[in-house]
């Protein structure tokens, strides 16, 4: 199976990233958690992009705040698929991350998730993933059908309750 990279830009991005570890660890997708920058390590974090693919990687997530330019770096220095989180700041709420992030020119896809949406990126990743792997599939088939399950079961106890 492929591994998942997961690059944050600071360290403090680490309660966030830490929601979608759990969820690769859940579906059992192997993964690595690197701190690269896009503007204070940017030799380290393009030499990681550009040899992400033949060291086994086959998604990269990237979450980063504010100028939020890491994954459009990263996007930049491989033809891997790149998640982009952009996590929430104190100055604009992460509509700054969320828009750096979304705009990226033609021709350097980032896919974008929720300012702060680490366990959707990581479930994207996993979809990915599963185009080429059969058993990948079918956990997210049976977690989408545990999920519908839950749902249920909470619209009957709203249901008892107010009707």
């Amino acid at each position: 199976m492929k591994k998942v990279a997961i690059i944050m830009g600071s360290d403090s991005d680490l309660p966030i990233v830490e929601k979608g570890v759990n969820v690769l660890k859940e579906f059992g997708v192997p993964f690595e958690v690197h701190v690269y920058s896009a503007h204070r390590t940017p030799e380290e974090a393009g030499v990681f992009a550009s040899s992400a693919k033949q060291n086994g990687f086959g998604v990269i997530i990237a979450a980063a705040g504010m100028a939020a330019h890491l994954a459009g770096a990263l996007a930049a220095r491989t033809t891997l698929p790149v998640i982009g989180i952009p996590c929430k700041s104190s100055a604009l709420d992460g509509m700054d991350a969320l828009l750096s992030t979304v705009q990226m020119p033609t021709g350097v896809p980032v896919a974008t998730v929720a300012i702060n949406g680490a366990g959707n990126a990581a479930l994207l990743a996993i979809q990915m993933l599963a185009l080429s792997d059969e058993d990948l599939a079918k956990k997210l088939e049976d977690k989408k059908a545990q999920d519908r399950v839950k749902a249920l079961e909470k619209d009957a106890k709203v249901f008892a309750n107010f009707n």
